[in-house]
């Protein structure tokens, strides 16, 4: 458990405890609404031992990597590099969260090819 909290500050290169949830962060993310955990919460759950907790909530994937949290955050953290993190070290693990085949066709004409691509980078061993 804390192997994995040593990982995401390694990483991200972010000392996690400087996080005094503020909620500025979360406040100003463009994708929180779409997201199940808000950023300040996942950086929470890592704070307190919970890093399964964290890479369980979709906030990780959600996250564009726009850097208005970071900007906003008033003791610098770069949550999104954290998030990054997070992915990297889900990524790692080798599991395919989307299979390809199941993808219709109709949705794969639909979809903008950028997107298709980007998710399965994130979501495909």
């Amino acid at each position: 458990m804390q192997d994995i909290i040593d990982k995401v500050s390694e990483l991200s290169e972010q000392n996690l405890y400087s996080c005094y949830q503020c909620g500025k962060c979360s406040g100003g993310c463009p994708s929180v609404s779409e997201m199940d955990l808000l950023p300040n919460q996942v950086i929470r759950l890592l704070q307190l031992g919970m890093p399964d907790d964290a890479s369980n909530a979709n906030t990780m994937w959600i996250c564009a990597s726009c850097f208005t949290c970071t900007v906003r955050c008033p003791k610098g953290v770069d949550i999104a590099k954290v998030m990054e993190a997070l992915r990297q070290i889900s990524l790692r693990k080798n599991v395919d969260y989307v299979e390809v085949r199941e993808i219709s066709a109709k949705e794969i004409s639909i979809l903008p090819q950028i997107a298709l691509v980007s998710n399965f980078r994130k979501q495909t061993a």
